[in-house]
């Protein structure tokens, strides 16, 4: 498409194989989308994209990703507020013969297995921060494992008695988040071995850090929990049927993308820095 689709807070940047959604930084912009800066969505990890009314005189324009495609919505499972669901795009309701003519754009270009769960992560995890402060302990991910260092103000006496937790990523099966704006919120690894004997509630259980006020904030638990599930997935056993190895980059598709930000360089739209950048990142993927 090559077409740019500009709302409140964040900008479509329409390619031929997928959609390039920024984020703005300012103030208005909730702190997990500030915190995702940018995520690219290939077509082919979409079920569906959706359009309807907003408030006060707006469109919004949704893109639905496939169940498993994207490890930060799976994680999330539904917990997200509307102002920061990373899919929707708000535009003025002038704008909705737009919003409808790209909402087919994207309709046209999903891929066959639309209507199914993937099989795989097909959207990157967003960058987590190395840590984060939960209300009992501090929680940290280098990539290799995961850590949790119990703070003597808020840790149960079981998780003192248990001591310093630390799980390799090949130890563990999933992650559970329980947003920090809901009562009793949590990030919870599951173990390869759990079993019956698992503690039932969080602050019990050594796997796990609770949230609480100021505590596990969303912008930072989120994308620390969504990165260890993609490490998970990445080291789980076996090649899921269905896969297919990811095509050598089309060096002429590459070209018009750079020539993209080129256009949208000269128009004032991206930084000096932000476009040599974004080359640079598309160079590397010859």
């Amino acid at each position: 498409m090559g077409d740019v689709l500009a709302g409140f807070q964040a900008v479509w940047e329409f390619d031929s194989d997928s959609v390039l959604i920024r984020f703005e930084r300012g103030i208005r912009t909730p702190r997990l989308l500030q915190a995702l800066g940018e995520r690219r969505i290939p077509y082919e990890a979409l079920a569906a994209v959706e359009q309807a009314p907003g408030k006060r005189g707006t469109v919004v324009l949704r893109a639905v990703p496939r169940p498993g495609a994207d490890p930060l919505m799976e994680v999330a499972d539904g917990q997200l507020k509307e102002a920061g669901d990373p899919y929707r795009l708000v535009l003025p309701a002038e704008r909705d013969a737009l919003a409808e003519y790209y909402a087919d754009e994207i309709r046209a270009a999903l891929g066959p297995y639309a209507d199914t769960p993937a099989e795989r992560h097909l959207v990157a995890a967003p960058t987590p921060p190395p840590s984060f402060k939960a209300y009992d302990g501090k929680a940290s991910f280098d990539g290799r494992s995961v850590s949790f260092r119990w703070f003597w103000t808020g840790a149960s006496s079981a998780k003192w008695k248990a001591g310093d937790q630390r799980f390799a990523v090949d130890e563990l099966t999933g992650v559970v988040w329980r947003s920090p704006e809901i009562a009793g919120g949590y990030l919870r690894l599951v173990p390869r071995d759990a079993d019956g004997r698992r503690p039932a509630e969080a602050d019990q259980d050594p796997a796990s850090v609770v949230f609480g006020m100021g505590y596990g904030l969303v912008h930072e638990s989120l994308p620390f929990a969504a990165a260890v599930l993609e490490a998970v997935r990445a080291k789980a056993p076996g090649i899921p049927a269905g896969h297919v190895p990811a095509a050598r980059p089309d060096p002429g598709g590459i070209a018009d993308r750079i020539r993209h930000l080129g256009a949208l360089h000269d128009a004032g739209l991206l930084t000096d820095d932000e476009f040599s950048a974004k080359k640079a990142q598309l160079l590397a993927e010859l």
